[in-house]
């Protein structure tokens, strides 16, 4: 396996501001992807496996938040990390940021905390648990700066597992791809039962990543009523809307 980063993706990077040169960085994204393509061999953490599309459409893809939110100072929440997207990139990019990985599946939060060790990162956890239960511990309510989701669910279950943890000001930072006029119609309707309203609605120019991706990025006006987020089986019988 090549330990160099392509070409694009080094384009991708200095379109961002990024430093495609820089060793801790590139170490930092090799480890990652090498330690992706490995424990994939025996979990199934992601359908990609070309080491050129890993670095386009994990972590680029990512990394893509950064054109719509990058602040020096950030307390970042990912929920529904999976095997780590987009919250790690974005804590190889951005090392000052605190992140907070929210993961259900125990084979995924052992991945992620293997990685978090191999690369040596500070100021990153991974909690283990359902976005929807975890969200009701006062600890976590209206905490974060930014609270995203790669997940692949509809914007109104979305918004409501995101929004009771971003705080009053704060962004939830939504990746969708293709047509969403029915889906943000319903989003808009739920966004404003949970405190929120959207922001901007910003397409993704990375290369490699002309597919119709675009971010989402949505304000929160005010505090989430206490009620959210409902069961998740609550949820998919009857969506804010």
């Amino acid at each position: 396996m090549s330990d160099n980063l392509s070409s694009m993706f080094v384009a991708g990077l200095a379109q961002l501001g990024l430093d495609g040169q820089d060793p801790l960085l590139v170490e930092q994204f090799i480890l990652y992807r090498n330690a992706l393509l490995e424990w994939n061999a025996r979990f199934n953490l992601t359908a990609i496996t070309d080491p050129e599309e890993v670095l386009l459409k994990h972590f680029l893809d990512s990394l893509a938040l950064l054109t719509v939110y990058d602040r020096p100072e950030v307390c970042l929440l990912d929920i529904g990390s999976g095997a780590g997207f987009p919250g790690l990139p974005l804590k190889i990019a951005r090392p000052q940021w605190r992140v907070t990985l929210l993961e259900a599946t125990g084979k995924k939060v052992t991945f992620l905390r293997h990685v978090i060790e191999t690369l040596q990162l500070e100021q990153i956890e991974v909690v283990q648990g359902r976005a929807e239960e975890i969200a009701h511990k006062q600890e976590y309510r209206a905490t974060f700066d930014v609270v995203t989701a790669r997940a692949v669910s509809s914007l109104p279950n979305l918004l409501e597992c995101c929004a009771p943890y971003c705080r009053v000001g704060g962004s939830i930072i939504l990746p969708k791809k293709g047509e969403l006029e029915d889906e943000l119609a319903q989003g808009r309707r739920a966004a404003a039962q949970v405190g929120a309203a959207l922001k901007a609605d910003v397409p993704v120019a990375l290369p490699g990543l002309d597919d119709g991706r675009r971010l989402l990025v949505w304000e929160q006006k005010k505090l989430c009523p206490a009620q959210y987020p409902r069961s998740w089986a609550a949820m998919t019988k009857r969506a804010l809307r």
